[in-house]
């Protein structure tokens, strides 16, 4: 597997640590993660029973037939609240593809209770102001064994109902796996997330929509250089967002050719 496509980083930091912008050293939790056999199916089973049918009003979800029931995915996923970690396992989660969502999250996320709990969920730390390179490559380790990853390419939450420009690591993650083993056969599933307001409130509506898949064996060209997969990753980028762009125009454009309900 070739690393040149990832940022320089330093030998602190491959072992997890970073460095912050005042020159001090920040400490990342390990990179490794599992999903427990107690707490992931009892989480699943709260969100899918308890928790998003209670605190959601409508709920829209098309496209999850689009979800492969093996194999190695990305979803790639809008980011419009904290709700969409638990919406998307509700969408696409066990009960129903028979498979648990593996988070890349922001090191931010995984700190004290709840980076316990992340961890043991299947979620797993990145450094997104400087990323480190055992990051990244546990990220391409659980696509080669057939995970279902989340990444957020728009990085942090937006409120608003358009697609900001995307990170390029989803694509140079995406490019380095399917070039470390012939055949792997990886798809990147664009989702547009939206809810009714943009701080989502008890009984708004929700909706999730499952995109066509982009296949990431085509945007290498039979070739594995570091230039071709550099101009792989930023193709990947581009056609990522543009799909993202035209689902959410789609759905607003027949949100505004629905009629509006009697008051």
């Amino acid at each position: 597997m070739k690393s040149s496509e990832f940022s320089e980083s330093s030998a602190a930091e491959s072992k997890g640590g970073a460095t912050a912008p005042d020159g001090k050293s920040l400490t990342v939790a390990p990179v490794r993660s599992r999903c427990s056999p107690v707490l992931t199916p009892l989480a699943y089973f709260l969100g899918q029973h308890l928790v998003v049918p209670a605190y959601f009003g409508p709920i829209t979800i098309t496209g999850e037939q689009r979800v492969p029931t093996s194999g190695p995915v990305i979803l790639a996923p809008t980011h419009r609240a904290r709700w969409d970690s638990i919406l998307l396992p509700f969408a696409t989660g066990r009960h129903v593809t028979g498979r648990d969502l593996r988070f890349m999250v922001t090191a931010d996320e995984v700190k004290g209770l709840q980076g316990w709990f992340i961890r043991r969920l299947g979620g797993f730390a990145v450094n997104v102001r400087r990323p480190t390179i055992a990051s990244l490559r546990y990220g391409i380790e659980l696509l080669l064994e057939g995970e279902l990853l989340v990444i957020y390419p728009e990085g942090g939450i937006r409120r608003d109902d358009r697609i900001h420009g995307l990170k390029p690591g989803l694509a140079r993650l995406a490019v380095q796996a399917e070039a470390a083993k012939s055949g792997l056969g990886l798809q990147v599933l664009p989702v547009d997330i939206f809810y009714g307001e943009a701080y989502p409130s008890w009984r708004c509506p929700a909706q999730v929509h499952i995109g066509e898949p982009l296949l990431v064996q085509g945007y290498l060209q039979g070739q594995d250089s570091p230039e071709a997969l550099k101009a792989g990753a930023q193709q990947l980028t581009k056609d990522l967002q543009a799909r993202l762009e035209a689902m959410v125009t789609n759905r607003q454009a027949i949100a505004a050719a629905a009629p509006s309900l009697p008051a």
